[in-house]
């Protein structure tokens, strides 16, 4: 398993995460036999939030590491907080409270990464940076960043803060390419040319922010998993082929195809399966050539200008 800097940070992280928000409903063995699995690949990145199982997941997960008698340092640890029932909220109260609970459900005197979790409209920048000031002093937070964030919301937050954000959880898979659609189509008079995002992708880019897809193997807003569905017919004939050319499976090549993007982004995989995890991290040892990229782009029902 390759390795990155997250954003411009010294922190070396596996260029793939196992994201923990379905754990919280398995058996204690079959999250044991998750994590060590992820562990053997190579995957030392976990990702985690406040409301996925209603703190139940971030638990689960912290006995799953005390039986299997995992070391804290060889694990990295990142969550999220800001999302209420209703409401968003990036509160510094909020903030504090919600980290002083992720680390005790995690069982932990510190995380890695904090993310602010979703765009909350109302929030204050100058709150959110004695929030994130007040964690890094204490030692309960070393690194921090934000999920679904534009460039206006990241530069508006960052002016506030003494220290940098480096990661920007996003959704992208090979069919929810929006940040990448726009960039394709510039001057074109058609839907894939509209810039929703404010041009996310490049601004990560030269902000060397680590951009965080989730959902790498969903269509829509989790409508389902593309992989062997009858809706993309061509999308898995071309995904069966390259596969099948390379000596991979579908999964392996779904993964591949984000980590070949010279953003260097780091996967968010939700996936419950042990084999999964194993097919995923054979991803980071292939490289997608340039036309087998653009043809698996192609497939998913994107047309080229």
């Amino acid at each position: 398993m390759k390795s990155l800097a997250l954003g411009t940070s010294s922190l070396s992280v596996s260029e793939i995460s196992l994201g923990c928000m379905r754990i919280s409903n398995m058996e204690p063995k079959e999250i044991d036999a998750l994590i060590s699995t992820s562990l053997e690949v190579g995957i030392n990145f976990f990702d985690h939030a406040d409301i996925y199982g209603q703190g139940k997941s971030e638990e689960a997960f912290a006995s799953s590491i005390q039986r299997l008698r995992i070391a804290r340092e060889d694990i990295v640890l990142q969550s999220k907080c800001g999302i209420r029932d209703g409401f968003f909220d990036f509160s510094k109260e909020h903030i504090l409270t919600s980290v002083d609970g992720i680390l005790d459900r995690l069982k932990t005197d510190y995380l890695d990464v904090l993310l602010l979790h979703r765009p909350d409209t109302l929030f204050e920048p100058d709150e959110v940076a004695e929030a994130f000031v007040g964690l890094l002093e204490s030692g309960k937070v070393r690194l921090f960043g934000v999920s679904n964030q534009n460039p206006g919301q990241i530069d508006l937050l960052q002016a506030s803060l003494p220290m940098k954000l480096q990661a920007n959880q996003l959704q992208l898979s090979i069919t929810n390419t929006g940040m990448i659609d726009s960039g394709l189509n510039v001057n074109m008079q058609i839907d894939p040319s509209v810039d929703r995002d404010g041009g996310i992708l490049e601004y990560c880019r030269l902000k060397k922010i680590t951009i965080q897809p989730w959902s790498p193997f969903q269509f829509g807003f989790f409508d389902g998993v593309f992989l062997d569905n009858p809706k993309f017919p061509e999308l898995n004939e071309v995904l069966q082929k390259l596969a099948g050319q390379l000596g991979i499976t579908t999964t392996t090549l779904a993964i591949a195809w984000l980590l070949r993007h010279p953003a260097r982004m780091q996967p968010i995989v939700g996936t419950t399966s042990p084999d999964r995890v194993k097919q995923v991290a054979e991803a980071s040892d292939v490289i997608l050539s340039r036309p087998e990229w653009y043809e698996i782009y192609r497939a998913a029902g994107n047309k080229l200008p």
